[in-house]
């Protein structure tokens, strides 16, 4: 029987933490392995706040399956063909942005499925079974359930939604964007205030009142991390490449400066 690996959904599905890496600037297919090597379980390709093109997106995909790291694609919006096009270049998984009703969840999970659990059209051949000529009638079934739909709840409509759209069928995961939720809030960068604490225990709940999965972004503090994965966070970002160039960057240009000299 074919069978395709997403290391993120078998985090998830074992109850651990599913660890995610940013892309902002990277463009080369090395970063694939990279962040496998640094123990991450997912790539949160972002084509929503960048200018990766979809070559780009295809190529790192295909290297991510090889690397055995999950590919995922956040798309700018809810356009089918935004999410088609990703999943149908290797992408394990769809993160759609500012989904704030149970409408706009099921038109996301509608995108990334096949009949009759959905409405994505089927492709040729696929990266995810290394092109391999699988018979359609064994492949859909085997997508269907490997693929990740990843809501994003970003506004206070979001969070009192939560529950119809954790009840959404074909959603596996519902994340909080702590940016932008705070932004609708009025307590931008307040990442450790009641209010977002409030909003991440309704979500949480309600993804477990539905058995869906729930997420955390944006927030890189660990203090702050720490409290909301004990909370029951699960699919994580992690940070981003640019996060860990400058983090890395900053401590060894402060210690090299902090040397004095011999004599010349």
């Amino acid at each position: 029987m074919t069978k395709i690996d997403n290391p993120a959904r078998r985090r998830l599905e074992a109850g651990e933490v599913a660890l995610g890496f940013s892309l902002r600037q990277s463009r080369t297919v090395d970063i694939a392995s990279i962040a496998a090597t640094c123990g991450f379980d997912w790539l949160f390709i972002d084509t929503e706040h960048n200018s990766i093109d979809g070559d780009a997106v295809a190529q790192i995909c295909v290297a991510a399956l090889g690397a055995g790291i999950s590919p995922i694609v956040r798309v700018p919006g809810e356009e089918y063909h935004q999410a088609a096009r990703a999943l149908d270049t290797g992408a394990l998984g769809i993160i759609f942005p500012h989904v704030d009703t149970p409408e706009q969840a099921r038109r996301a999970a509608d995108a990334c499925r096949y009949p009759p659990g959905g409405k994505r059209s089927i492709a040729g051949a696929m990266p995810q079974f290394g092109f391999a000529a699988v018979p359609i009638a064994e492949a859909v079934p085997i997508l269907n359930a490997t693929t990740l739909v990843v809501v994003m709840l970003e506004t206070p409509e979001a969070i009192a939604n939560a529950d119809a759209i954790a009840a959404t069928p074909g959603v596996d995961v519902l994340l909080i964007g702590s940016n932008d939720l705070c932004a609708e809030m009025g307590i931008h960068g307040q990442f450790g205030h009641a209010r977002l604490r409030d909003a991440y225990a309704k979500m949480i709940a309600a993804a477990r009142r539905h058995g869906k999965h729930p997420g955390m972004a944006g927030i890189f503090d660990e203090t702050i991390m720490r409290g909301y994965i004990e909370m029951g966070a699960r699919f994580v970002q992690g940070g981003s490449d640019l996060s860990f160039i400058m983090t890395g960057a900053k401590a060894r240009s402060a210690f090299i400066r902090s040397l004095k000299p011999g004599a010349a």
